[in-house]
């Protein structure tokens, strides 16, 4: 079997990197209990060293014929050589191009919810929460590649879910369904969004339900493309795109002489929020009264936002080399900073809290301003939801055809397979936004039925299962201050995410029966004008 340049210079550092792997692994999965902990975080040549596994390799992974050695490198090496001869080849990506697959799945239309966020919060708590949960969102997605390199023969997060959970086939289960759900909720928001700008940009010349079809049929042809290497080129756009987008409103939001609907009379009632106008006010805290309903909601947005660890094994199980992932981790958490809370904070600041939307696009009181920079999101509005429909796809499609030739081959079974799975995530992405026609209310209710889950609590499960193993059977008598300090650390992440869970879910719903109960919503599969 030939082999090309990229992927023998591959196999050759995996076997070096085995041979690091090797020295702490004692043959059973389990590492060495007096050098394991303590050795866990050293370097060779700037490799990071891999601990051992947590659990053999899954029953329905097994096809790929690992052999006796299960070790992360020596799987790995035997995926990149078994897909050499293939037709269509899927651990192609460089770091360069995961890290433009994160730019187009964090640099995204949820960043126009920012200035809602911070109105409902105040401008402080809501910088510091965007600062806060930024960090945690690094911390366990670091996590999650800690665990890839241990298992990289998992494929997404359905076979992370079944491991943690000591190998339960209702593991799997449940994981698949959530993971399923929230992503066609999210292809759901972008059916959503995309009926909204079409409605804004033709001034409603179309049944709003035929404007969620055409959105729903150019996303099923985008999406397509079978690979992530195939779709990276277009994240790059995507997230180009959408830069300039979110850019111009904030200077749109600074130069415009009011906001939409702007009235003088600090005694009127703006229709957009309820709320008395007169001049944009700014809040630094929360104001009084404010509910706790509205809080969560708005924190929810915010952690929507951010939290996106459930795509990260599948970008992960596509890359050439895994361990650069933190490379492409680093840029884009450094770049959502920065760009969520300039622009959240800018557009806050000249809209105000009684002036505020959610997307922001809706409070750019002159028509071509919000048209333009609404118009500039079109390529996010359609790639995004394509790249979750894709992850939806491809989990479901690994699992009916691996080991067959319609995985790696153009088949017409599998072309046809594949695009009739993206059909059927789209057609369900439709009813979704038909049903939950409101933007920032479907944002939080994602947030907490599903990031709960792949955002907290997984991770911190995974970190204490990596660190018993690590440790030996003694590991948690024998920690240090600094072992105790990140084992509390990580149940503290748990119950965070069981917070977003209880508390988050009863605030989403609430919200979301307060929309209808106060006509804030149309109802459902409406031709009524849902735009900005």
């Amino acid at each position: 079997m030939a082999l090309n340049n990229d992927q023998s210079a591959d196999l050759n550092n995996l076997n070096k990197e085995k041979i690091i792997d090797n020295k702490l692994d004692n043959g059973s999965g389990d590492v060495d209990t007096e050098k394991g902990s303590k050795n866990r975080f050293e370097h060779s040549a700037g490799k990071k060293v891999v601990g051992g596994r947590i659990a053999p390799v899954l029953p329905h992974l097994q096809n790929y014929d690992f052999g006796s050695d299960d070790s992360g490198s020596d799987i790995l090496g035997k995926q990149i050589e078994m897909e050499a001869s293939n037709a269509i080849q899927y651990r192609t990506c460089s770091w360069q191009k995961t890290a433009a697959l994160l730019f187009s799945e964090y640099i995204c239309l949820a960043i126009m919810s920012f200035p809602y966020s911070y109105s409902v919060l105040g401008l402080v708590p809501g910088l510091i929460l965007t600062v806060v949960v930024a960090l945690i969102v690094l911390y366990t997605s670091l996590v999650v590649w800690e665990f890839c390199l241990r298992h990289p023969e998992v494929r997404d997060v359905c076979d992370i879910g079944q491991m943690l959970f000591w190998g339960k086939t209702w593991a799997w289960y449940a994981t698949a369904v959530m993971f399923v759900l929230n992503n066609t909720f999210i292809q759901g928001l972008h059916v959503l969004t995309s009926a909204k700008y079409l409605n804004t940009i033709t001034n409603h010349s179309e049944c709003t339900i035929v404007f969620a079809v055409i959105a729903t049929l150019i996303c099923w042809v985008s999406s397509l493309p079978r690979t992530f290497d195939a779709l990276s080129k277009l994240g790059t756009a995507s997230a180009f795109f959408t830069f300039i987008s979110v850019l111009l409103a904030a200077i749109f939001a600074g130069i415009e002489a009011h906001p939409y609907e702007y009235n003088p009379d600090p005694n009127s009632i703006i229709p957009l929020t309820g709320l008395n106008g007169g001049e944009p006010t700014v809040f630094s805290i929360p104001q009084k009264g404010t509910t706790f309903v509205a809080g969560m909601s708005a924190f929810l947005n915010i952690s929507y936002t951010f939290i996106g660890q459930i795509t990260l094994p599948s970008f992960i199980a596509e890359m050439r080399n895994p361990r650069d992932f933190p490379k492409a981790l680093w840029v884009v958490t450094i770049c959502e900073i920065i760009l969520f809370s300039l622009v959240g904070a800018v557009v806050y600041a000249y809209t105000g809290t009684n002036y505020n939307s959610a997307p922001a696009f809706g409070s750019l009181g002159n028509e071509v301003y919000k048209k333009v920079s609404f118009s500039f999101m079109i390529p996010t509005l359609i790639f995004l939801g394509v790249l979750y429909a894709s992850v939806s796809a491809r989990f479901i499609f690994f699992r009916v055809f691996e080991g067959t030739r319609h995985k790696s081959e153009h088949t017409v079974v599998g072309w046809a397979a594949w695009a009739g799975i993206l059909g059927a995530t789209w057609l369900g992405a439709f009813i979704i936004a038909e049903v939950i026609p409101f933007f920032s209310d479907l944002l939080s209710l994602m947030s907490s039925l599903f990031d709960s889950f792949f955002g907290f609590i997984f991770w911190g499960v995974a970190y204490i299962r990596m660190r018993r193993v690590d440790g030996g059977i003694n590991w948690l008598h024998e920690q240090s201050a600094y072992g105790y300090m990140m084992l509390v650390f990580n149940i503290v992440i748990i119950a965070i995410g069981f917070f977003f869970l209880g508390a988050g879910t009863y605030t989403s719903v609430q919200s979301i029966i307060n929309s209808y109960a106060a006509g804030a919503v149309s109802g459902v599969f409406t031709c009524k004008n849902n735009g900005i």
